[in-house]
């Protein structure tokens, strides 16, 4: 590893620890400001940072485990840099992301019980899906990994059709100073999500570069889709409670 990739990936899991800390620590005390029927979501958005920030911890404490700069070279530990953190994290993450949009939607019970529980049980089993390839880096591997990522994009794709196709109609109906908010939410986390599909495949696009490119490709989308997206479920929240909906 060279000196740039090691700072690279550095200062990415530490600029994404600083971002979940703090993060989480706005949505928790940003619960007083909303209606009752929005903090629950509110609540999530804590917690899937605070998630995010325990397990990017622990990944940073790995990867100095595993590499440190010393005289302005890189020198490995003989340590294996534990990439099972960041599943670890997307396995409580991903399902908790998805309830979040669906709760602040404000639906009925049943709706929410049922969309939520869907989203929740196909985000899972992707999660799941994808990470016995992660770790098939080795030219030999390539073709398992392709594998392991098809079966994730069965889960993943009936994801994106529920939040492109079948919450439309629900946008709809609601409040006309928060559709747009909604939207735009919904999109922000549909983009931010199909980055990692292409991540997961640079393997196979550069073999040599790869290493550094999915972990810092992976920290800028989950700094994007957990919290930037929590600020857009937040502002979502504010506005339906100011206007009683």
């Amino acid at each position: 590893m060279e000196v740039i990739d090691f700072t690279l990936v550095y200062n990415s899991l530490s600029f994404a620890i600083a971002t979940f800390g703090a993060s989480s620590v706005f949505f928790f005390v940003q619960r007083s400001q909303v209606a009752p029927a929005y903090k629950t979501a509110l609540t999530l958005s804590g917690l899937v940072c605070l998630i995010a920030f325990y397990h990017y911890l622990r990944m940073f404490e790995s990867f100095n485990d595993a590499y440190s700069l010393i005289y302005g070279q890189v020198e490995t530990s003989g340590s294996q840099f534990n990439v099972a953190y960041r599943y670890v994290g997307w396995l409580l993450t991903v399902p908790l992301l998805l309830l979040e949009l669906v709760l602040v939607m404000r639906l009925s019970k049943e709706e929410t019980f049922s969309r939520g529980m869907k989203l929740v049980f196909a985000a899972i089993i992707m999660v799941i899906l994808g990470y016995p390839g992660e770790g098939l880096l080795d030219a030999g591997q390539l073709g398992d990994r392709l594998m392991y990522w098809l079966l994730a994009m069965i889960p993943f794709i009936y994801i994106l059709y529920n939040l492109t196709k079948r919450l439309e109609d629900t946008i709809l109906k609601q409040p006309k100073n928060v559709q747009g908010l909604v939207s735009k939410a919904r999109w922000l986390l549909i983009g931010s999500w199909a980055f990692y599909p292409i991540i997961y495949l640079f393997p196979m696009i550069n073999p040599d570069a790869s290493y550094v490119n999915i972990q810092v490709g992976y920290t800028l989308a989950d700094i994007v889709s957990i919290g930037i997206f929590g600020v857009m479920i937040y502002m979502i929240a504010q506005r339906k409670s100011d206007a009683g909906a």
